[in-house]
Parts: structure tokens; C-alpha cells; sequence
């Protein structure tokens, strides 16, 4: 059964980074884009909950696709023998985190570019940035730009002439100009969550804790999350 067409398709985790993407899709696009989300046997599954929360801020249709990461391994956010490290203070790349998850935004990509076609989307927008990125290698301008060029050789609409675009509108943007541009958007970013353990209160002592909290502090605003 074919699915309603949309405009966008928007990768939507409940964090930070992505909920000012879907404000910015619907600002673009005019109407409530797709969220596409993942239960892959993340620790943090309480993300889930504050994406649907999000989604239904924006009235927008949420596909959650489940893929249990947790059968490969290698990632402190789905392997509970793996523990979750303190801050670095460092967005170095070298090395990268154990929070790391091998292969995450090349299927979650893979997946959006099959919904985008199926639904007649214009475009995927996703939420990485190079800046305050964790080191993490699939979230850099070249990741990017090699899963554009994926959708020109390998789905039908490229072949055609007229590929899913990928947007990465944060990808050059420090956490606190997202902050701000959620600010400025209206986003929900007090529905938000950023921490990398279980809830039902952030940690406050991992490095997506510690990004969230710089960028606010850089940006000169109050969390309103913490608020909650």
C-alpha cells in the first residue's frame, strides 16, 4: 500500500539537532514533512518518546522502523557491556567514541532514501554537523555528499534525472547557532533530548549532555528542557 505523498522526509531522533531540522523542513516545505525514526536497541530509547512528542508539536506523520543494532555490536549506546564515557571536552576525531555506532546513519540514510522515493519527497533533511559532531565520521560534509551521489546512480528518480536531495542544513553550524535558529524557528526544544543514558532526566555527565549544555551556555539561554 502506497503512503501519502510529502514534501520532505525528515530523520527525527527527538534530539536536538533534528527537531530544528523538521522546524526547518516545514518552514521550507510549507506543510508537516514525514519524521523517520529508528528504535535500533538504543540505551536511550526514551529519544523515541520525545520524537513522537515533537512530531505531534508539528502534526506531522512519524514512521518509526525498528532495527536492532544491538546483533552487531561495537557501540556504548547499544551494548550495556560497553559503559558510556565522561566528556572529552574535545571534538577531535581521533579517536573516535565508543559511541560510535557502526554503520547508524548509512542504513538510517539508506532508509530515508527509500521513503523519500516511495513518498514522492523532495528532499531528506538530517541533523549531523561537523562542528560539534563527537568525532563521529558519518556525520561530515564528505559522508554527505557520497550518499548524494548514491541517490543520482542508485534509485530510479536519480536514473531519471531527478534524485532525493539531501539536505544537511546544520552541517557547518556550531550547537549554539542551532540553538539559536531553534530558538528563532519556535521548535519544541524543551520536548528535546540529547543524553546518551536512559532517562527519565539527563545524565548531565556524557558528551551529548555536555555539548547541549555548552552550546546553551554559548548562546546565552536556558535549557528549557532542564525546565521540564
Amino acid at each position: 500500500m502506497e503512503g501519502p505523498r510529502v514534501q520532505h522526509v525528515v530523520l527525527a531522533s527527538g534530539g536536538l539537532d533534528s527537531t530544528v531540522c523538521l522546524a526547518l523542513a516545514q518552514r521550507d516545505g510549507g506543510t508537516a514533512p514525514l519524521a523517520l525514526s529508528f528504535d535500533y536497541g538504543q540505551r536511550h530509547a526514551v529519544e523515541l518518546e520525545r520524537a513522537a512528542a515533537v512530531c505531534a508539536r508539528y502534526g506531522a506523520e512519524q514512521l518509526v522502523v525498528s532495527i536492532d543494532a544491538r546483533a552487531w555490536g561495537g557501540s556504548a549506546l547499544t551494548d550495556p557491556d560497553i559503559e558510556v564515557p565522561a566528556p572529552t571536552g574535545s571534538v577531535s576525531s581521533v579517536p573516535i567514541p565508543t559511541t560510535y555506532v557502526p554503520a547508524r546513519n548509512s542504513i538510517f540514510l539508506a532508509v530515508a532514501l527509500g521513503v523519500a522515493e516511495a513518498r514522492g519527497a523532495e528532499a531528506v533533511y538530517l541533523g549531523v554537523n561537523a562542528v560539534d559532531y563527537s568525532g563521529y565520521p558519518d556525520c561530515r560534509p564528505v559522508f554527505v555528499e557520497a550518499f548524494r551521489r548514491v541517490a543520482e546512480v542508485g534509485q530510479r528518480r536519480g536514473l531519471e534525472g531527478h534524485p532525493v536531495d539531501i539536505r544537511a542544513p546544520l552541517i557547518e553550524a556550531s550547537k549554539a547557532d542551532i540553538v539559536r535558529l531553534g530558538t528563532e524557528l519556535g521548535a519544541p526544544l524543551e520536548l528535546t533530548w540529547s543524553c546518551y543514558r536512559e532517562g527519565p532526566r539527563p545524565c548531565r555527565g556524557c558528551d551529548a549532555c555536555d555539548l547541549r549544555a555548552r552550546g546553551f551556555a554559548a548562546a546565552g539561554l536556558a535549557d528549557p528542557a532542564l525546565a521540564v
